[in-house]
Order: C-alpha cells, then structure tokens, then sequence
C-alpha cells in the first residue's frame, strides 16, 4: 500500500499493489448481502463502495481497479484502519499455491477463468454475523430482505460522498437495541434475534477471536448460543479468509456439489467425503462450484414459501 494523504473532505487514499492479480469484484462478491446491500454498492462504472464500522469508527472505502493499481480512498472516523484493511480485504492472506483444480474437470474448468478470486478476509465478525445468523434456515431472498430493512432502519449514514442510501451497519450496541417489532416486521422470529443479541453483548470478544488462530476464533463463536457449525463456516469464510470452511447443513450446498462432482445428489457426509481431495481449499472450490454450476443444477425439492412480516 501507498499513502497518500489528502484533506479531510476528500479522504485518505491509497494504492494497493498485489503481489499477483485480484479479480476484485469475485473476490468481494460473498461480503455483499445481495443486490439491494445498504452496505455495499457496484457501481455501473466499476468502482466498488463499501460502509463498515472498525475499532475506530465507521469507514466508508471506495476501490477503483486502475493499470497501475487499485486505487482506494476512505472517509470517515475509520478511514485510516479502512485502508490499512484493504489488502486483507483482497485476499492478501489466502494462498492458493497448494490448490489443484485439475483434480476435476468441473473444478478444473471453472478455475481456468477464475485464476484471480481470492478468499476475502474482512475481519469484522459481528457484520459477518449478523447476516449469517438472519439466514439460518430461511429462503435467501427473506434473509437478504431482512438485512436490508434492518440496516436501512438502524444503520448510520456512511461517511464521505457515498451514494445516499448507503449505510453503516449497527454496532454491536446498536443491534442489541433493535425493537422486537422491528425484528418482527423484519420476518425475524425470536430465535434469531434473541441469537444476533447474544452474539452482540459478547461482540468484542468474538472479534478479538479474529487474532487469534482460527481454531479458536470457531470455538470462541460456538460459545454463543443459536449459533452451530453452519453459522461458524459463513463466517470464517468471510470475516477470517478461512479458504477451507464447509457449510455443513446447508439446505442446498450439499446436493449441488454432489450434482456437479458426480452428476448425483448427496447428503452432507458425501458432500465430505467429495472434497476431502482439496483438503484446505475446500471453500474455495465450493465457490468456483457455486459461481459456475448453480444455474445449470436441477431443483432439489420444493420451493420454500417465502415468509411474511411476524406481526
């Protein structure tokens, strides 16, 4: 990273050189709660805006990919640890130099293309959290629904020139101080919410599990109570860069890596058992099979119904 201040109004900036090339767009694309994320914006012209909180307060960063870089600017309270956060942000932890996609010739074919993807690593484990726990055995769309309203709702505008429907997601205080009728009208029953505010009022030890080696980082999320093994795998493949996490449990994931490795569905053990080869960069080839294969899977079951406000 190279800085280069700049008065307060316009941001700090910097340009973040990779040691090789980030396709930046895949690589932020699991940390972005849908198209209608309050805290995330693609813009038409490339460029990416994000709004998150950090230990000094909320940031809002802004990445444009250029020829000689991808150039970054940040505003707000938490610019300088925004940018400071970037190259993990990108990537810069995960190495896929011990991955071998020739092992299949799905996996193969998908990272051909994708050679670029990395596994983020944002280190914000309550924003990993939260959207986690709203999407524990619920249709996607409700979970991304009901992260968009809350956010809109309890959120704070983000700092700097951010598009202004864009905001920060709420501090740990502020999700422990979400109404129950803002849960409900939400389609957030108690057992989630109840779950968001456990995991809230003990959110600093959580992110200090962050440092920590990650195996302690999953036990320190165990302790909260509504949350399990499928909860800890969505967010240490967004929050600690875990490039080997498996959601376990999962409604679908199973049958779909099944499809596409064997042309069979199957159950979690043999969803296992099927990546077992690619030990360490199992997330990462569950990622290249859900970017390339997901669209081509045949429906397994019924369609969940879509939920409604509790109220």
């Amino acid at each position: 990273m190279t800085p280069a201040p700049t008065d307060e109004q316009a941001g700090l900036t910097s340009v973040y050189r990779p040691r090789d090339r980030v396709d930046v767009r895949l690589t932020l694309a699991p940390l972005r709660r849908g198209g209608g994320d309050p805290a995330w914006w693609f813009a038409p012209d490339g460029a990416i805006w994000q709004a998150t909180w950090t230990a000094d307060g909320p940031a809002t960063r802004h990445l444009v990919v250029r020829s000689d870089g991808i150039h970054v600017t940040a505003w707000g309270p938490g610019a300088e640890r925004a940018l400071a956060g970037v190259p993990d942000l990108l990537g810069a932890r995960d190495d896929p130099s011990g991955f071998d996609p020739s092992l299949h010739p799905v996996v193969r074919d998908a990272y051909r293309s994708r050679t670029a993807m990395r596994i983020p690593r944002s280190g914000n484990v309550l924003e990993a959290l939260v959207p986690a726990v709203l999407e524990q055995k619920v249709v996607g769309l409700d979970a991304k629904a009901a992260w968009r309203r809350l956010v809109l709702q309890h959120g704070s505008p983000a700092p700097g020139p951010a598009p202004r429907t864009m905001r920060v997601p709420p501090t740990a205080e502020g999700w422990r101080d979400v109404p129950v009728w803002d849960w409900r009208r939400a389609g957030i029953e108690e057992v989630r919410a109840g779950t968001v505010r456990r995991a809230a009022a003990v959110a600093r030890r959580l992110q200090e599990g962050a440092d920590l080696p990650i195996e302690e980082a999953r036990r320190r999320l165990l302790t909260v109570r509504g949350i399990g093994p499928w909860t800890v795998a969505e967010i240490a493949s967004r929050a600690l860069g875990d490039a080997d996490a498996v959601s376990v449990g999962d409604y679908h994931l199973a049958h779909l890596v099944g499809w596409a490795l064997t042309g069979s569905r199957t159950d979690d053990a043999g969803m296992l058992r099927l990546l077992e080869p690619w030990a360490g960069h199992r997330q990462r080839v569950i990622r290249l099979i859900e970017i390339t294969q997901t669209s081509r899977a045949p429906k397994f079951g019924p369609r969940a119904p879509r939920a409604r406000p509790l109220i």
